[in-house]
């Protein structure tokens, strides 16, 4: 279970965490997956491991929306419950 922060400046922070938390995981997945795309050929990898990184790639970036989705409902519930 995950701990309510107290505080608008707690739960301000906390948000902007996980945001550049997302942000970072979005930013490295794509610059890795590109970096495969490109490497791959050139180093003979078969691809079937290109697949794989793209099954991986798609994790890490259906994760991030899962979070973003998140960060959404909580900002909504903010203006709703009248912060």
């Amino acid at each position: 279970m995950s701990k309510e922060p107290a505080t608008g400046l707690e739960r301000d922070t906390a948000l902007a965490r996980k945001g550049r938390t997302v942000g970072l995981v979005i930013a490295i997945t794509i610059v890795l997956w590109l970096a495969v795309q490109l490497l791959g050929p050139m180093l003979g990898l078969p691809g079937r491991y290109a697949l794989l990184f793209d099954f991986a790639a798609l994790a890490a970036l259906f994760w991030a929306m899962v979070n973003i989705f998140q960060m959404w409902q909580a900002r909504r519930d903010e203006k709703t419950n009248g912060r």
